[in-house]
């Protein structure tokens, strides 16, 4: 599937979903929205709730 305008890219694996996917996580970094697919989020959900920013994961 290719990114559209109207679909939501994982910022760790590059996973594409139509439109914004209540089950993935949004997070701020650097005053940039970055969205994390459920698998990406629960895998690393520590790290979210530890608050790293996700280059450190």
């Amino acid at each position: 599937m290719r990114p559209g305008a109207e679909s939501t890219v994982c910022s760790h694996c590059g996973e594409v979903a139509e439109g914004t996917q209540p089950t993935w996580t949004c997070s701020v970094e650097n005053h940039t929205r970055h969205y994390f697919c459920e698998a990406c989020a629960r895998a690393n959900l520590r790290a979210i709730e530890s608050r790293l920013d996700s280059a450190w994961w």
